[in-house]
């Protein structure tokens, strides 16, 4: 990975570099995860699929109370941050990051008026791995929630379950809903293959209408229905998506071989038109 130490942040309408890439301690999205965010995939500088990004946080930011949002103002702000970092955006696979909260507020959970905190920063060179293996974990994703659905700075459950999975030589953790549903990863959505149809969780299961999953539904195809939590082992195919990874396929759950242990034919044709589909849309 690219040295992040030395890209330039966007903060509250100024370019700094990191040193200086700072908020109060008082943030409300520090003190209590009052914030939303997205991460937006760069191509060679080129940002992707940038308007669907900005309308999902809009969403976010709406579905918390979070005032003052201006998807315009993000927009350039992309722009000009991507701009100041071109030398480092070499890679297929950087990654934007855009972080909205409440700004300054008071040590505890109530909101007060004032200015909102925005930052835009990269990660250069997250390229992931062509397979990869996942876990279950005994957690429940809340389908119920005020905050499901929504893309928020509150990601602590995330944190923990992710920390296993690495732990266990996988780089995702994949829950079920409080009804024992299948439901998504930590920073995914989940596809599977049986009987040769492509399915995954309706987004009433409680998953994040994710970027990558919308595009796959409209360039491939995929039925959209409720799932046994167990379908992570008894379908012939899984795939992950997300920005951060397109579409990728699952080779083992919980350290057991998915299918024949390598990705199918299904994952592959998926993954063929995702990339085709991308080269020709820059902002689908």
């Amino acid at each position: 990975m690219a040295d992040v130490t030395s890209t330039v942040f966007w903060v509250n309408g100024h370019l700094v570099p990191e040193a200086e890439a700072t908020t109060s301690a008082r943030d409300h999205g520090f003190v209590v995860g009052d914030g939303v965010f997205e991460a937006v995939k760069v191509d060679h500088g080129r940002i992707f699929a940038l308007s669907r990004h900005v309308a999902r946080m809009a969403r976010s930011a709406a579905g918390i109370g979070l005032p003052g949002f201006d998807p315009e103002l993000v927009r350039r702000a992309a722009h000009e941050v991507v701009e100041a970092n071109a030398d480092l955006l070499t890679s297929g696979y950087d990654l934007l990051r855009v972080t909205f909260t409440g700004g300054p507020g008071v040590l505890g959970s109530g909101r007060v008026d004032g200015p909102p905190t925005l930052v835009l920063g990269l990660t250069p060179g997250h390229d992931p791995d062509p397979e990869t293996g996942v876990i279950t974990v005994p957690y429940r994703r809340n389908d119920v929630g005020a905050l499901t659905g929504l893309k928020t700075t509150s990601y602590g459950e995330n944190v923990l379950a992710l920390a296993q999975a690495r732990a266990a030589g996988a780089s995702e953790a994949v829950f079920a809903n409080t009804r024992g549903q299948l439901c998504e990863g930590t920073g995914t959505n989940v596809f599977v293959v049986r009987d040769g149809e492509l399915l995954t969780p309706p987004l009433s299961s409680g998953c994040l209408a994710g970027i990558t999953r919308a595009l796959v539904l409209e360039w491939h195809g995929a039925r959209e229905v409720d799932l046994p939590y167990d379908a992570l082992t008894t379908s012939d195919e899984v795939f992950l998506t997300s920005t951060a990874r397109d579409v990728q396929p699952v080779v083992a759950v919980d350290g057991a071989p998915v299918g024949g242990g390598a990705p199918g034919p299904v994952t592959r044709e998926v993954a063929r038109v995702f990339a085709e589909r991308q080269r020709e849309h820059l902002d689908p």
